[in-house]
């Protein structure tokens, strides 16, 4: 039997590192995935993007967990959906929620799109939270200090059906 494979959004830091490893030790194919949104910051000391760098420190993770990482360009979709709205809003004298639109329209549809193409059962992130026992239901954290469900409040039941979150408990 074929294990469930898992595309899991791997920033470089801590969170998504600790949920590829855990999806792994339970037994799932893991595919790693870097997401590219934004190109316009450089590093003070080289001049590259900084995402270059973040991606570098991914690779470096996956490397040692033995699973590949794959990166995904989404920066034309960031720009679209989440970066101009945000400038509207602001000109309009409204505080929008980036991170909000970002997982909503952004990292969770379009990640799951790229999750399909690869042939992949779920998708994963580092967000502290949990789903209730159908996994249509978003729950906040366990760790009540670390909770994110905030920035993930407007997912859909079908989203949440297809996301695993495997640091909320």
């Amino acid at each position: 039997m074929e294990k469930p494979k898992v595309l899991v959004a791997m920033s470089g830091g801590v969170d998504s590192s600790v949920a590829a490893l855990f999806l792994k030790n339970r037994g799932f194919q893991v595919i790693g995935a870097f997401m590219k949104n934004w190109s316009d910051t450089k590093n003070q000391l080289t001049g590259e993007c900084s995402w270059k760098d973040d991606r570098k420190v991914a690779m470096n993770i996956a490397s040692k967990l033995g699973i590949p990482l794959i990166t995904l360009d989404f920066e034309k979709q960031y720009r679209k959906h989440v970066v101009n709205p945000m400038f509207s809003f602001y000109s309009k004298g409204i505080t929008p929620n980036p991170d909000v639109d970002c997982n909503n329209k952004v990292k969770f549809p379009f990640l799951w799109k790229a999750a399909k193409k690869l042939g992949a059962d779920f998708i994963a992130t580092g967000h502290y939270i949990r789903k209730d026992k159908n996994g249509k239901k978003l729950l906040r954290a366990k760790d009540e200090r670390k909770d994110q469900s905030y920035f993930l409040y407007r997912l859909t039941p079908e989203d949440l059906g297809h996301s695993l979150f495997p640091i909320g408990h």
